[in-house]
């Protein structure tokens, strides 16, 4: 039977809880159309002021996973992972630890989006090595995971449609950060790609979307519930993002920094919320029993060189040159370097992350909007930490600027995003809490 679009609208703005079949109604009508977009638009900002239920947010998790294909990995042997992150700045951790936990025997079968924000989202760092393709169709994503162990592709555009819809919707109609919504358009498109374990990153501080700490917290926690009521092994880390989490930003940039990562070259954050989190998916899967295990176990596959191997091994089976991993030096380079110094002495008290990320996305590396054509040469590369000591005159960060960068702009954002005073700032945990 068909449902009334303005009678599942006003059951919501007067706080009524959505039944299934109203939310199954809702999600096949905005796929094919039948509830027109300001209809839709109109339900969403009652979600957002009335919010939902953990019961309607799961009927619209799973009503929107199977609003499309949802794909069947049954037939690969073993167990099969996936990892999410709500995105943030210099945060390249998929592509150290797709390729490391592969090599541990847990598959990796990665569909990514393309970034809207600051940089480019995981498809868009692969896509400046050279030769490399993100889009197979299911069948020879299958055989890439069963014999490479993990492969990092574009969501097909069968995979939750109606979260598209939605998304771009939340997109002009200021819903974006609406716990209910993040929730369902995140783990639709986890439940349609057909994974055993999923571990999400939710990101905390200046460069999150979710702006305090009670609200990252709330996220993650209600992300893990609900992908645990669907049946699926669920955990989320709570990571910082006050500060960039690699010193790499862009999208060449950040490829190499993952390499340098991988080979041994490069500690620091990003591989230690790299390797945390491929721990808790070796852990969720049962390859190891603990944490620290996993950790170690991880840490071992980049002393051997294995890690490093395995992506080059990827990045062949997607048709990309995987000499890359030998020499970084193959990847697009900007053609310009601009250093940014400091202004006087002291100690880094503060970086404003999410000023930092719009300073690259002034110099290419982002996209405002869907259509922007990035380049993946440009980017920035932090040379100081939080709490560093620095004198008047120091490199803070070098600008790697392109032909149409907007280098003044990106220049006076990234001074402005970086505090400088007279006390040492108290170090912060970069993993703030453990949700399971």
């Amino acid at each position: 039977m068909s449902m009334n679009p303005c009678d599942i609208i006003r059951k919501k703005r007067f706080g009524g809880e959505l039944n299934e079949k109203e939310i199954r109604a809702f999600v096949d009508g905005v796929v094919d159309g039948s509830f027109a977009d300001y209809q839709a638009a109109a339900l969403l900002m009652a979600i957002c002021i009335k919010g939902m239920t953990d019961r309607e947010t799961l009927a619209l998790t799973l009503a929107m996973a199977k609003s499309g294909d949802t794909l069947d990995l049954s037939d690969i042997d073993g167990m099969k992972a996936d990892k999410h992150s709500t995105g943030g700045v210099g945060d390249t951790t998929s592509l150290i630890l797709v390729p490391l936990v592969a090599c541990c025997g847990v598959k990796m079968a990665k569909m990514s989006g393309r970034g809207l924000g600051f940089t480019g989202g995981t498809l868009d760092k692969l896509e400046s090595i050279p030769g490399m393709s993100i889009s197979k169709d299911i069948d020879s994503f299958k055989r890439q995971v069963r014999d490479v162990g993990c492969a990092i592709i574009g969501q097909t555009a069968e995979l939750a449609p109606a979260d598209k819809v939605l998304y771009a919707l939340r997109d002009v109609t200021s819903t974006v950060d609406c716990l209910p919504l993040v929730v369902s358009s995140i783990l639709s498109k986890k439940l349609a790609a057909g994974c055993d374990v999923v571990v999400l990153d939710v990101k905390a501080g200046s460069g999150a979307i979710m702006d305090t700490p009670e609200k990252s917290r709330k996220l993650a926690e209600t992300m893990v519930r609900i992908g645990n009521m669907s049946g699926k092994r669920f955990s989320a880390l709570i990571t910082d993002m006050d500060q960039p989490l690699g010193n790499y930003i862009g999208n060449a940039l950040e490829v190499e920094e993952a390499i340098d990562v991988l080979a041994g070259r490069t500690e620091g954050d990003l591989k230690t919320v790299s390797l945390t989190l491929g721990a808790h998916i070796l852990r969720n899967a049962g390859a190891v029993a603990t944490i620290d295990e996993g950790i170690a176990m991880l840490d071992e596959k980049i002393r051997s060189g294995e890690g490093l191997k395995k992506l080059g091994d990827m990045i062949e089976a997607q048709g990309g040159d995987r000499r890359v991993t030998e020499d970084t030096g193959l990847l697009p380079k900007a053609p310009m370097h601009i250093d940014v110094k400091a202004g006087k002495s002291g100690f880094i008290t503060h970086f404003n992350t999410s000023d930092i990320g719009n300073a690259a996305k002034l110099l290419g590396a982002g996209r405002e909007r869907k259509t922007d054509e990035l380049d993946l040469s440009v980017g920035i590369v932090m040379r100081k930490r939080l709490g560093d000591a620095v004198k008047d005159g120091d490199v803070l960060a070098t600008l790697h600027v392109g032909e149409k960068s907007d280098r003044i702009g990106a220049y006076n954002l990234l001074l402005k995003s970086i505090g400088i005073g007279d006390e040492k700032p108290e170090p912060r945990p970069l993993i703030q809490a453990v949700v399971e």
